[in-house]
């Protein structure tokens, strides 16, 4: 009898050590399809994209089931790729992922002839504009670095453009130790470009054809003239930018150039441009960030319906940004500092709705709005009947920021990793999606897509994006197989 009580107490510790080991398995075989559907899917869909879709190694945002019309911001070309993401950097970044994950060189190949179709399109001033015209006779060409091009020569680091080209390239340089002597120096003349666009004071302009000027460093501080009529200035994109998210941007590709090409004149660039967030910070009773400066580090207007302004998603992205420089730094409490009064600006700032306005009136802090007439445009505060073609209204990640600065100030790091149980649910959602010409396929419910009018309910299109995110989890998913 107590050799049967043994017996039973045994298995039911056995039991319950596979259910404790069951728990900590990041992924189980119940619970998602096999390691080669995964492989599968990724090299089906990885050759319908690279094989069908790309034009001269590069890609647009979006394309017709039928493949006869292709998309980037507006109807692209037939010779004519989008830089801008998620065009072509986005679509390469993830081939290479797919590469790491599996050491196939198909995948290589593919990002290669991304990078490539980048290094064709790289302007003399060294970065990009938001596509590549192939068609030499076309209008649409710029100054290109190859001599193959006309036109303008605007290196733009407007929604992440030259940032996400050049992170294909210094990514795509490493893949292939250095040796790719056309990626090599074409990332190389990049990146030296965008050091020689940032100002002495750390700030980058939004546009560049040349290197930037000396300025005279100052605090962030509200205009003194009457900023509604005065104070506009043409080329406000040759000054101080944080517009569309420039500061979080530039700070990733010039963090990874340092990892991986170990130049120091990298990690003091980003240091740099910390410290300029630090200074550009406006005083009470807005200590947050607008979206354009002046050399007098006073907000200014941009485009006709961008007014000069404390703005709530460039005051999200330097929080964010300060705190990524924090941890690069090696912990220098200066970049943690204006955190905690922007917080308390966020909080205040709310709508009633938890969003936050994309403009708030400077000193007075009244959410404030455009009305449109035709090509004119007002200001008011009224938010009733709001031209549809820009956002107005952003999400507010005020828990999410605060969060991240508590545990940096803890000496931790916010985790970016999803979880693998929620991976591998992602991944049996991806691979039920793929279709039989191994095809993720988007629906439109009638939402405007970037660049274009108004889609139609129920229309059908492929989308760049989707795949690129795809194929990351399914990358992802495979490297959680491999360290486990």
């Amino acid at each position: 009898m107590l050799k049967k009580i043994e017996g039973l107490v045994l298995l039911l510790i056995l039991a319950l050590v596979t259910l404790i080991s069951f728990e900590n398995q990041p992924v189980s075989a119940a619970e998602i399809e096999s390691k080669e559907n995964v492989l599968r899917a990724m090299r089906k869909s990885s050759e319908y994209f690279r094989n069908t879709l790309a034009v001269h190694g590069g890609y647009v945002y979006y394309y017709s089931l039928d493949l006869r019309e292709r998309w980037g911001e507006g109807k692209a070309g037939p010779d004519q790729i989008w830089v801008q993401p998620p065009g072509t950097p986005t679509v390469g970044l993830a081939f290479l992922a797919a590469y790491k994950a599996t050491g196939e060189p198909f995948y290589l190949e593919a990002a290669t002839d991304a990078a490539l179709a980048l290094v064709y399109g790289q302007l003399k001033s060294g970065g990009w504009t938001n596509s590549v015209e192939f068609n030499p006779n076309s209008k649409l060409t710029a100054e290109y670095r190859n001599g193959k091009g006309r036109g303008r020569n605007y290196s733009t680091l407007d929604d992440g453009i030259t940032q996400s080209a050049i992170r294909l390239l210094i990514h795509v340089d490493q893949a292939h130790q250095f040796q790719h002597q056309k990626i090599h120096e074409a990332a190389e003349i990049a990146l030296n470009a965008l050091l020689a666009a940032q100002f002495p004071v750390g700030a980058f302009p939004q546009v560049w054809t040349e290197p930037v000027k000396n300025v005279e460093p100052r605090k962030g501080n509200f205009p003194a003239y009457d900023w509604r009529t005065e104070g506009r200035i043409k080329n406000y994109w040759d000054q101080y930018t944080l517009n569309d998210g420039v500061a979080g941007y530039v700070s990733t590709v010039l963090i990874e150039a340092y990892e991986i090409y170990q130049d120091p004149r990298y990690r003091q660039a980003v240091l740099k441009l910390g410290d300029f967030l630090i200074a550009s910070q406006l005083p009470q009773p807005q200590p947050a960030w607008a979206q354009q400066y002046n050399y007098e580090m006073q907000p200014i207007w941009a485009r006709r319906f961008e007014p000069p302004a404390v703005t709530g998603g460039e005051t999200q992205d330097v929080i964010e940004t300060l705190i990524k420089i924090y941890h690069f730094s090696g912990g220098d409490q200066k970049y943690l500092k204006p955190i905690p009064e922007a917080l308390a600006w966020l909080k205040k700032s709310q709508l009633p709705d938890g969003q936050l306005a994309r403009y708030y009136e400077l000193k007075t802090n009244r959410p404030l709005y455009m009305s449109r007439s035709g090509k004119n445009y007002s200001l008011t505060y009224d938010d009733s009947d709001l031209p549809r073609h820009y956002g107005w209204k952003i999400e507010s990640k005020l828990t999410q920021l605060q969060r991240e600065y508590n545990l940096s100030k803890a000496g931790k790091q916010q985790s970016t990793k999803i979880s693998p149980r929620e991976l591998s649910t992602q991944v049996q959602t991806i691979l039920k999606n793929l279709d039989s010409q191994a095809r993720w396929v988007s629906t439109s419910t009638g939402e405007r897509l970037a660049g274009q009018p108004k889609i139609p309910v129920n229309s059908q299109y492929i989308a760049s994006e989707v795949f690129s995110e795809n194929l990351q989890k399914l990358s992802a998913f495979l490297e959680l197989i491999k360290a486990n």
